[in-house]
C-alpha cells in the first residue's frame, strides 16, 4: 500500500536545537507474549529523548509494533535496544520533532512508513543487519541530507525515499537487485548517483523529479528503465544505456531540458511513448543496435538527429518521424 504524499516545502527549516529532555519510561506500552516485549504504543504528549528499555519486567524487547509512536510529534531522539529485530509500520509516523534514531544491529526489517513525515530527522544510520526497508519508509523525511543502504538490503521499495528534498547523497548497496517506483521521487538536491551493478530493474517514476540531477551511472546488469523513470530531471545533459537494457518506458526522460545526447545500446527492443518527449536541448541520439519498436511521439517537443551503425538493421531515412544518419556522418 502506498500513502498519501505528505504537504512538506522544500525550504522547512530544520528544528532549532533544545536542551535534551529524557523522556519518561513510563510512558511507553507494551505487550508481553511469551519472553518477548513488543512496544505498542506511548503517551501522545511525551517529549524529549527517549530510550526504549532492553528489558522490561525481566522480558527482552523484541519489536517496535505498529504505529507505536505515531503522532508523538515532541519526541527529540529515540534509542532502540539492541535484540529489536522489526520496526512495525508506521512505527515513528510524522514524528515530526524527531532529530536522530539509533537502530541497533539486530534489525533486520524497517516497516512501510516507518519513519513516514519525520521532517526534522537529520541522520539515520541503517545498520549492515537489515534485509527489509518497507515501502514509504522514509517517505517526506525532508531534512535527511545523507542515506547509506547497506549490502544486505535487495531492495528499495516503492516510495521509500521519495520527497527527502535535501538529500545530496546516497550510497546504495551492492546486494540491491531493484530500484522500484518512486523510490527517489522529488530528491530535488541530489545532484548524482552511482547504480550498482547488482541492480536489475529500475522502477517507473524512480527518480522523477529529481530536478538537480547532473549525472547518473546505468550499470550494464539493468535491463529495464521504467516509465517516468527520470521525468523532470532538467540538469541531465547525456545519458548512456548499456547494451543489458532491453526496454525504455514510457515517458522514460520526459522533460529532461538539458539533456544534449543519448546512447542507446544494441539490446534495447522498444521505447515507449513521449520517452524523450520535450527534451528540447536534445541534438543527437545514438544507436548501436537495430532499430527497436517505436512508441507515439517518442519526440515530441525534440527535433534531434538520429545516427545508427552501418550494419544495423530496420532502419530506414526516419525513426520516431525524425531524421536516420549513419554514426560516421556525425559531425
Amino acid at each position: 500500500m502506498m500513502r498519501p504524499e505528505p504537504v512538506l516545502k522544500p525550504e522547512e527549516p530544520v528544528a532549532e536545537a533544545k536542551p535534551v529532555q529524557e523522556a519518561p519510561i513510563n510512558s511507553i506500552k507494551y505487550k508481553i507474549t511469551g519472553d518477548e516485549v513488543n512496544i505498542t504504543g506511548c503517551d501522545k504528549k511525551v517529549s524529549g529523548a527517549l530510550t526504549i528499555p532492553e528489558i522490561i519486567e525481566g522480558k527482552s524487547v523484541t519489536s517496535i509494533g505498529k504505529e507505536a509512536f505515531q503522532y508523538c510529534r515532541n519526541l527529540t531522539s529515540i534509542t532502540i535496544p539492541d535484540g529489536v529485530t522489526s520496526i512495525g509500520q508506521g512505527a515513528f509516523e510524522l514524528c515530526i520533532g524527531l532529530t536522530s534514531i539509533t537502530i541497533p544491529d539486530s534489525v533486520t526489517s524497517i516497516g512501510e512508513g516507518a519513519f513516514w513525515g519525520c521532517s526534522n530527522l537529520t541522520s539515520i544510520t541503517i545498520p549492515d543487519s537489515v534485509t527489509d526497508i518497507g515501502d514509504s519508509a522514509f517517505w517526506g523525511c525532508s531534512n535527511l541530507t545523507s542515506i547509506t543502504i547497506p549490502d544486505s538490503v535487495t531492495s528499495i521499495r516503492n516510495s521509500a525515499f521519495g520527497g527527502c528534498y535535501r538529500l545530496t547523497s546516497v550510497t546504495i548497496g551492492n546486494g540491491v537487485t531493484n530500484i522500484a517506483n518512486y523510490a527517489f521521487r522529488n530528491c530535488r538536491s541530489l545532484t548524482s548517483i552511482t547504480i550498482p551493478d547488482s541492480v536489475t530493474d529500475i522502477g517507473d517514476s524512480a527518480f522523477y523529479d529529481c530536478t538537480n540531477l547532473t549525472s547518473i551511472t546505468i550499470p550494464d546488469s539493468v535491463t529495464s528503465i521504467g516509465g517516468y523513470a527520470f521525468k523532470f530531471c532538467l540538469y541531465l545533459t547525456s545519458v548512456t544505456i548499456p547494451n543489458s537494457v532491453t526496454r525504455i518506458g514510457n515517458g522514460a526522460f520526459y522533460s529532461c531540458t538539458r539533456l544534449t545526447s543519448i546512447t542507446i545500446g544494441n539490446g534495447v527492443t522498444s521505447i515507449g511513448n513521449y520517452a524523450l518527449a520535450n527534451c528540447t536541448s536534445l541534438t543527437t541520439v545514438t544507436f548501436l543496435g537495430d532499430a527497436p519498436k517505436a512508441g507515439k511521439e517518442v519526440f515530441k517537443g525534440a527535433t534531434p538527429t538520429i545516427y545508427r551503425k552501418t550494419e544495423a538493421k530496420g532502419w530506414g531515412d526516419t525513426w520516431g518521424k525524425r531524421t536516420v544518419k549513419l554514426i560516421c556522418e556525425k559531425p
